[in-house]
């Protein structure tokens, strides 16, 4: 499938992420199912010592592409299974290869990200996430944690951090599925999806905004209706159901994105949809569950 990148407005943004709500809609309990069978299988890796944590970090673009075919599959009224998960791995050998090598690029730059800020933090980030993790029980735990938080050598590679990441994400964002779809390969896939950014940088931009916005509007008005009702102690078991929801749904944004940012050029003329259409059953503008042989 030859794939033709298409102009976006920034409007375009905001309906990115209303979709990807309206698509979850669809399908909410498989999607989330399908993102959850991943992260039991990354906490299984996690255990096997030096590579586990390495082969998850590998995964993580096979991931995006996972979460993009199944949102395809909800789409279009189908089952979204568990074992979607090993489709990139059924993959015809060359797809595959392309998808292992992307996956080995990307842990490659991420271990670099990690160890840039680490050498500016002088290791305090980690010790944060040691103290974090005993549950800060004494109160010199406590002030040892308070005291890293306002120290500005590790506010400032925090915020490098950051950066890096949000940067390295940028080639990355739609190369597995322009592999996966377009037939391309990896050095292609990664320029071509920085450059799907860079001319749609107006839309990103609505995108980012509004998922910021989204984040921190329902975790304050959450939080402002427990303490309401008088149950601010289930703020914490509630996080991470509200988290697990919008990483899904973000994932699921990942596809609309997709599908509007990139179109087949044997389209006819007059069949780009409309910016308020959500992809669905019979709809020319999500791109197969299958490879183009």
């Amino acid at each position: 499938m030859k794939l033709v990148l298409k102009t976006v407005q920034p409007r375009q943004g905001l309906a990115w992420v209303t979709q990807s709500w309206k698509l979850f809609g669809r399908a909410p309990l498989a999607l989330t199912g399908l993102f959850g069978t991943f992260l039991f299988v990354a906490l299984l890796l996690l255990f096997l010592p030096l590579v586990g944590g390495m082969l998850v970090v590998v995964a993580l673009p096979m991931l995006s592409l996972v979460m993009m075919m199944g949102s395809a599959a909800a789409a279009r009224g189908h089952l979204v299974p568990p074992s979607l998960l090993l489709a990139p791995l059924k993959a015809d050998a060359l797809r595959r290869n392309r998808l292992l090598v992307m996956g080995a690029l990307y842990a490659a730059s991420t271990l670099i990200v990690l160890l840039l800020s680490e050498g500016l933090d002088g290791g305090k980030f980690a010790e944060l996430q040691q103290l974090m993790a005993s549950g800060l029980e004494t109160e010199a735990q406590r002030q040892q944690a308070q005291a890293l938080l306002e120290d500005p050598e590790l506010r400032n590679a925090m915020v490098m951090r950051l950066v890096l990441t949000g940067l390295l994400s940028i080639p990355f964002w739609y190369a597995p599925a322009l592999v996966w779809w377009g037939g391309q390969g990896v050095a292609q896939s990664l320029f071509s999806s920085v450059l799907a950014l860079w001319q749609s940088k107006g839309a990103f931009a609505v995108y980012l905004a509004t998922w910021f916005a989204l984040i921190a509007v329902g975790g304050s008005l959450l939080g402002l209706l427990l303490q309401g009702l008088g149950a601010g102690q289930l703020l914490g078991a509630l996080a991470m159901p509200f988290g697990l929801t919008l990483s899904v749904v973000f994932y699921i944004s990942l596809y609309t994105m997709f599908v509007q940012t990139f179109g087949a050029a044997d389209r006819p003329e007059g069949h780009e949809g409309t910016e308020d259409e959500t992809p669905g059953p019979g709809s020319d503008n999500p791109p197969p569950l299958n490879p183009p042989a």
